[in-house]
């Protein structure tokens, strides 16, 4: 039976502004982008050329990207993302060189950032996502261009870029495992919690991390011992995940045990060493086995294929690829004919607003507003300091490229507070502008942007997002029969085993995000929550099943329902 929820949610006010914990890792993009704007910067100083920096920040700002990924896969991540800002550059320097009316250019502003967010959204490039993008391509849209000029500047990007690229790939050198360490380590936290307070949403946090290591391993390269120690840890921490919760606990497991380890495993000695799990050796061989696979060529085949099914017809990004195009083009308008000379801005921040669903947008909305207002305020004190010289202006705009990732983690509205002034002193470099002008653009944009970027939002209706859900329990039904039948075949190895486990773990992660996504959108029919409810319920029960096969557990008799 289909739930009778009304299609109009209620819009969350309390806690948007609400400050988190800072995330693990945020003095990483933070000083990864300080380095790999100060080296260009400095040079540009150096020569008196300052008013080229608009060209090599748009390389520096790709070494914000990657930084959850293992040095192997961050490597062709950041490369892709190098490209991909020279694509969208060289688009917007080409069509400012050779036009210069507004009306065409935020029309091709509004373009670039429908196809950013579609691209960042199918391949999941993680945070900061497009609106870097749409932040160097809008921006170049309305600089001044002659047609000659656009090798040089690409020039200037790339060699910016080829810098970032060394910054983020560079750490490998010395610490090669370090991200995979780190996923290791979040995934027995995350077992750990769910040991401790068996719920739901314990459950899903716990295996979407475990998911997650797995995957940091498979794409970390070659299995190096510390890498086999670490698979150790993560079948220690599935294992807590797929034994039965009961009396409020999770038998057969130490929560304590298991945040040690990832203390240790976080830490720069050697990684613990624990006693084998049940099973262990049989899953380890079925991980090989996957591994080997994804070196085949078909494998590079199948992704592509996903790649294709997240922008072919049906997908549910398109509709927010529509909203995007649609608000960042009627946000540049309106602010063009409220007479403000950067309708870029508003661009930009309509395309900011655009997440996966629109309770997200709203909160996303909210969070922009009060950012950049503080922001203005924080540039108004700090203008007459970076005017004192160039070399102050530089080191102003570095400061702040430090403070935006070393807050933005805490909640996006207290990043916004340094990304606002940053992106106001990046315009000195190419003249000083009139201050209060300044100011008084920025902020009239932010509520421009804000405004008609959600109403787009209410507008475009994302219906595609129940058909995500149906899609989902689809796929989790057809992998839980997969693995019920290899639970019941005497004759399955442990790669098949293996195999049929991992796919109806990414399939029950797949389902509860495509829940949760949905459940924050409008004008959509009433979600199966009674479905959803049983899929992931009848899924935990065969997961325990699979892994009371592979060994990993002994289950009580006559136990039930997790």
């Amino acid at each position: 039976m289909r739930s009778r929820k009304p299609s109009v949610h209620k819009l969350p006010v309390t806690g948007v502004l609400r400050l988190n914990s800072p995330a693990e890792i945020w003095y990483k993009p933070a000083l990864s982008v300080v380095v790999a704007s100060a080296v260009p910067n400095l040079l540009l100083y150096s020569l008196g050329r300052l008013d080229l920096v608009m060209y090599t920040m748009a390389g520096s700002l790709c070494a914000l990207y990657g930084h959850n990924l293992p040095y192997a896969r961050r490597a062709h991540t950041v490369l892709r993302v190098i490209l991909g800002m020279a694509a969208g550059l060289a688009a917007a320097l080409v069509t400012a060189s050779l036009t210069d009316s507004t009306a065409v250019l935020i029309a091709v502003g509004a373009l670039l950032a429908a196809v950013q967010k579609t691209f960042c959204d199918a391949t999941r490039i993680g945070p900061p996502g497009n609106v870097i993008f749409a932040f160097v391509t809008s921006a170049a849209l309305f600089t001044p261009q002659e047609l000659g000029q656009v090798p040089g500047h690409m020039a200037l990007m790339l060699a910016a870029g080829a810098f970032s690229w060394l910054v983020t790939a560079g750490p490998a050198l010395w610490r090669r495992e370090g991200p995979e360490r780190l996923a290791t380590a979040r995934a027995l936290d995350a077992a750990a919690a769910y040991a401790t307070a068996p719920d739901a949403r314990s459950r899903h946090a716990a295996a979407a991390a475990v998911q997650g290591a797995w995957q940091s391993l498979l794409a970390s390269g070659r299995p190096t011992p510390v890498r086999q120690e670490l698979e150790r840890l993560v079948v220690h921490a599935e294992r807590a995940l797929a034994t039965p919760a009961a009396d409020g606990h999770v038998p057969g497991t130490d929560p304590d045990e298991l945040r040690r380890w990832a203390a240790k495993t976080r830490a720069r000695g050697p990684v613990p060493s624990p006693p084998p799990a049940p099973g262990t050796l049989e899953q380890l061989f079925g991980i090989d086995a996957e591994r080997a696979g994804q070196r085949m060529r078909r494998g590079r085949r199948e992704a592509r294929r996903r790649l294709l099914r997240a922008l072919g017809p049906g997908s549910p990004v398109l509709p927010v690829a529509v909203r995007t195009l649609v608000g960042c083009a009627l946000a540049g308008y309106v602010s063009s004919a409220l007479g403000v000379g950067h309708p870029y801005w508003a661009i930009v921040t309509a395309a900011s607003v655009y997440q996966p669903n629109l309770a997200l947008s709203w909160s996303r909305g909210l969070q922009r507003t009060v950012g950049n207002l503080l922001g203005v305020l924080v540039f108004a004190a700090v203008i007459p300091l970076a005017r004192t010289g160039p070399l102050a202006l530089v080191l102003c705009v570095l400061f702040f490229s430090f403070a935006a990732e070393a807050l933005i983690t805490r909640n996006y509205w207290l990043g916004s507070v340094a990304v606002t002034p940053m992106a106001l002193l990046i315009l000195e470099f190419g003249g000083f502008q009139p201050a209060g002008r300044l100011i008084t653009d920025r902020a009239l944009d932010t509520l421009v942007g804000v405004a008609v970027g959600f109403l787009a939002a209410v507008a475009v209706t994302n219906r595609r997002a129940s058909g995500r859900v149906e899609r989902a329990l689809a796929a989790a039904g057809d992998a839980r029969d997969r693995a019920e039948r290899a639970v019941a075949d005497p004759a399955a190895d442990p790669p098949a085993l293996e195999t049929a486990r991992r796919r109806l773990t990414a399939a029950l992660v797949e389902l509860r995000d495509a829940g949760d996504v949905a459940s924050g959108e409008w004008w959509q029919r009433a979600l199966p929550e009674e479905e959803l409810l049983a899929a992931e319920q009848a899924g935990h029960r065969t997961l325990a099943a699979t892994a009371q096969r592979q060994g990993l557990i002994t289950l009580p008799p006559a136990n039930g329902a997790v």
